[in-house]
């Protein structure tokens, strides 16, 4: 399945010595174009592009593509860090802190770089970014204006795609795609590959993103699992690392929001862990605003589970011990969506972040627990 080129969001515009200019806007994020462009080279200093980046201007780069990308590490530097104030809650720091990652984001998104026809990144000494550019993005048909922070991105995701990522519960390598989670946790993957399975017919993967959990469970014999996602990259995504996988035949990758039709006797779901507005597409894969898509498991799962069946909600307690959901509350949206628990297995936190005792947070992530619960319907 090809990716669809994504459009651009609209136009920027910039004066460069008389002339003035415009070209089409990219950002993979689905940000406006900022309204102040200023054109830059390598005779700016970090400090002038910080302050100027501190007042809402872009930085549109017209010099060396290595020192572009010195001066983008020079002014993440400048950004305050973040630290805890004495008598918030860690509900109230943790916001403060996602606070502090969005107005990072946003001002280091405001350095930017020309691509032309390629794709390719019209500054000197630019790598050869065009495999990355179009599987992120698609081509380039006219000089188009995009953050630096975009082209590293994609240029980092195109190197997960190349390499692939070790997965111990398939024994082989599962290849990501431009805007699809990496599994790099392996703790939640090993509770899909260790619980017993209620049947070896059929089932749903809800938000399948790579198709790993779909994969892991075709691997242990299930005859038929149907992966859905509504990012048409995941599809694609799946697609491919069933075909590498030699699960093809076992598995369908279905562009679904949510449930497909149909009632299967095993329904499966790892989403997001923590209630939040996402700021990238990777973000996604972690922040869920207001628990849209874990309520929507759960109230949905009875409809599409067989007499008898069984819904995997795959999911952390970090949002608990970070004030941002309770226990009482996930319990009561379960008996609330005519569900009960038959059984819960946990595995603690094995993950590098929650052994970093410099994380600001580290007394939530040394506790988190990722569970999966075993959910049936109410009798």
């Amino acid at each position: 399945m090809s990716i669809e080129p994504l459009p651009p969001s609209n136009t920027i515009s910039w004066t460069h010595g008389e002339a003035q200019h415009n070209a089409p806007w990219y950002s993979a994020s689905g940000a406006a174009a900022p309204q102040k462009v200023q054109a830059v080279d390598d005779s700016v200093t970090a400090d002038d592009a910080y302050r100027l980046a501190a007042q809402g201007t872009a930085l549109l780069w017209q010099g060396d593509y290595h020192n572009a990308r010195q001066l983008l590490s020079a002014m993440a530097r400048r950004l305050p860090t973040f630290s805890r104030h004495d008598g918030e809650s860690v509900a109230q720091a943790f916001y403060r802190y996602r606070q502090g990652r969005t107005q990072r984001a946003r001002m280091l998104g405001l350095v930017l770089v020309p691509l032309e026809p390629g794709p390719a990144v019209a500054l000197r000494r630019a790598p050869d970014v065009s495999a990355a550019w179009q599987a992120a993005a698609g081509d380039v048909d006219t000089l188009t204006v995009a953050p630096l922070q975009d082209v590293l991105g994609a240029v980092g995701a195109f190197e997960w795609r190349r390499n692939g990522l070790f997965v111990q519960e398939l024994d082989d390598l599962i290849y990501p795609h431009y805007g699809t989670f990496a599994p790099i946790r392996s703790e939640y993957l090993a509770l899909v590959a260790q619980a017993p399975l209620p049947t070896r017919e059929l089932a749903f993967d809800i938000g399948t993103g790579t198709g790993v959990l779909a994969a892991i469970l075709a691997k242990r014999g299930v005859k038929t699992v149907i992966a859905t996602d509504s990012e048409p990259r995941a599809i694609a995504c799946v697609q491919d690392n069933m075909e590498r996988l030699g699960l093809a035949d076992a598995v369908e990758a279905s562009l679904t929001n949510m449930f497909p039709d149909g009632r299967a006797p095993l329904v499966v779901c790892n989403p997001p862990w923590l209630p939040g507005t996402a700021n990238t597409l990777l973000d996604n894969a972690v922040y869920d605003p207001k628990s849209r898509m874990l309520k929507a498991f759960l109230t949905g799962l009875g409809g599409h589970l067989e007499p008898g069946g069984e819904g995997w909600l795959i999911i952390s307690d970090l949002a608990e011990h970070l004030g941002l959901r309770s226990r009482e509350e996930l319990l009561g949206w379960i008996e609330k969506a005519g569900l009960t628990v038959l059984d819960k297995v946990d595995t603690p936190a094995k993950h590098p972040r929650s052994m970093d005792s410099s994380d600001p947070f580290f007394d939530a992530r040394s506790k988190e627990v990722t569970s999966l619960w075993r959910l049936g319907e109410q009798v």
